[in-house]
């Protein structure tokens, strides 16, 4: 066990910080990291490129057959284009939470992300992972915190991009996109029952990565 190569799933809400935790936790265990947020939003530029009405379930089933997402270097492209700024953008942001909830989408990525985790050596980040996507991996991991505490974050990132940013826009647009990511039917946001459940709203990032790491160590041990 204490060798084997394990699939960590870190699922939890927008701005919980499970993105930083899980970039540190794969680089500490040398393992390979992929968000999983970062490919719906590929997918969601893509279809708005290709003017793809977002309940076009037709149209999007077939831009899945062809569309290829891919992590080159730790960017993101789709079919061959680095998208890493363009997918963190407030509009990506609009479009990826509506396109993940349609099925032709959400069938195509989960395929593809468990194609990925196949060798294990995995730290997987993003709303459903330990509940549909890898029911089965070896630990769960569910980050979270309180949506002004998280509001915040997000407002602080476009500020230091030099974005425009409201706060209290900002963490409004959390709680309706917590509201549809927990009200859709198909993978809604919710920690597996067998999930280790970390809040962060009074924490450091890296007390957040020592305790989870902590968890990791003893499960190999």
């Amino acid at each position: 066990m204490a060798n084997k190569r394990l699939n960590i799933t870190m699922d939890g809400p927008a701005g919980s910080g499970k993105s930083t935790v899980s970039k540190l936790i794969a680089k500490r265990l040398g393992y390979k990291y992929i968000d999983t947020g970062a490919m719906y939003r590929a997918v969601a530029i893509r279809s708005h490129e290709l003017n793809i009405s977002p309940d076009d379930d037709t149209g999007l089933e077939q831009l899945c057959k062809t569309v290829k997402v891919e992590f080159v270097d730790g960017k993101i492209t789709v079919d061959g284009r680095d998208v890493s700024v363009e997918i963190r953008t407030p509009l990506a942001d609009g479009l990826a939470s509506v396109v993940s909830s349609r099925a032709p989408i959400r069938e195509a990525m989960i395929a593809l992300q468990r194609e990925m985790a196949q060798v294990g050596g995995v730290v997987m980040e993003g709303r459903d992972i330990g509940t549909v996507v890898l029911p089965d991996a070896d630990l769960k991991f569910y980050i979270t915190a309180s949506p002004e505490v998280r509001g915040e974050r997000r407002h602080k990132e476009r500020l230091a991009k030099g974005e425009e940013s409201d706060l209290n826009q900002v963490i409004e647009s959390i709680r309706e996109r917590d509201k549809r990511d927990s009200d859709r039917k198909l993978s809604p946001l919710k920690p597996a029952v067998d999930a280790r459940i970390v809040d962060t709203t009074g924490l450091a990032i890296l007390d957040v990565v020592d305790t989870v790491l902590r968890e990791i160590e003893e499960y190999k041990n």
